[in-house]
């Protein structure tokens, strides 16, 4: 299939399923943890505070089955393990580097809002 031919408007488009991966907020976190380099797996999850093991482990798992990032296994004892993005990855980050960026900057505004309508 050629990109024309994919619609995420569609029910069974797979690009449906892409949408929902990239835009999971743990997968959005695990991307934006890789923007400097290459991480280990503790490192990751010191990052993205309050991440569980599971949600963490599924979400690299599927970011690596898409490949969005590389899991680099070093022969050493006790095993090492790294994970960095791809130039698929560093291409996903330049586009959730700016939603990140919105979220940030459009907080205050947005607890205002929230505060105002719970309020009525």
């Amino acid at each position: 299939m050629s990109a024309l031919e994919y619609s995420p408007y569609a029910a069974d488009c797979p690009s449906r399923q892409l949408l929902d991966r990239i835009g999971d907020r743990w997968s959005v976190l695990t991307i934006g943890s890789l923007v400097d380099g290459p991480r280990r797996y503790s490192a990751i999850a010191t990052r993205v505070q309050g991440v569980s093991q599971k949600m963490l482990t599924q979400t690299l798992r599927a970011l690596e089955r898409d490949g969005i990032v590389t899991r680099t296994v070093f022969p050493e004892i006790p095993p090492h393990v790294e994970y960095e993005l791809t130039e698929r990855g560093r291409s996903l980050r330049a586009v959730l580097a700016p939603l990140e960026d919105w979220a940030t900057s459009h907080m205050s505004d947005v607890q205002d809002s929230r505060d105002a309508y719970d309020a009525r």
